[in-house]
């Protein structure tokens, strides 16, 4: 690998390890998007929630007065009882607590699987990125970027999953809540979809051959016909 080369990759590879910390911190936390019913009184207690890919959280919120934002119950940051029950996923019910509204199950456990194969896709890359500063080792650049552009896509996809997600749960009439707003893991998810997006494709172009830049390069960096 050249020296321009290794630079280029290197300077890549700390766009890459930003978006690998936001996607992990998507998948990890439960504040993909925060749910709330309508709020009729005040000086009483309403009951908010957030939800991530593996479980989601109910909050007991006393309300004194209207949300500034416009947000119903809430803010969620406010004190309150809160109870968490884990999504089933691949743990038995006895053992976790299991959301109760069947559609919202399926859609969390899609998306959890496609967040799943975004890491192992991140994996595979970031191994290629590592063994590609070996000597004569660059050409792994290029399955690295393709690596980490599925990777992002992967991730785009669970979002579109959670956003199809919310949108069954507020019109559902087995739930309570019908406003809702996206929250901080949910941006961490899209920012990491861009972040690996464009360091896959910025792979691929680094490891793409050089190209002269005057058309007379090539002619004059060939060597010389021999006569016989």
């Amino acid at each position: 690998m050249f020296e321009e080369q290794a630079t280029k990759v290197k300077i890549t590879s700390v766009v890459i390890l930003v978006g690998m910390s936001s996607m992990l911190a998507a998948v990890v936390t439960d504040h993909w998007a925060v749910l709330s019913p309508r709020v009729d009184k005040f000086n009483a207690t309403c009951e908010a929630a957030h939800f991530g890919l593996w479980r989601l959280c109910k909050k007991s919120i006393f309300i004194v007065e209207a949300d500034p934002q416009g947000k119903g119950c809430g803010p969620i940051t406010l004190p309150g009882a809160k109870n968490c029950s884990y999504f089933k996923h691949f743990t038995s019910g006895e053992e976790a607590e299991v959301f109760e509204v069947k559609t919202q199950k399926e859609y969390n456990i899609s998306a959890a699987a496609i967040a799943i194969f975004s890491l192992f896709f991140m994996i595979l890359g970031t191994l290629c990125v590592i063994f590609s500063f070996g000597k004569g080792r660059d050409y792994l650049l290029r399955p690295a970027g393709m690596f980490f552009a599925f990777a992002g896509l992967c991730i785009i996809i669970s979002v579109e999953v959670m956003r199809q997600s919310v949108k069954r749960m507020i019109d559902s009439d087995e739930t309570i809540w019908i406003e809702y707003y996206y929250s901080w893991s949910f941006t961490c998810a899209c920012a990491s979809f861009t972040l690996l997006i464009l360091s896959g494709v910025a792979l691929l172009l680094i490891s793409m051959p050089h190209m002269p830049r005057n058309p007379w390069e090539t002619c004059m960096d060939a060597e010389p016909d021999t006569l016989d």
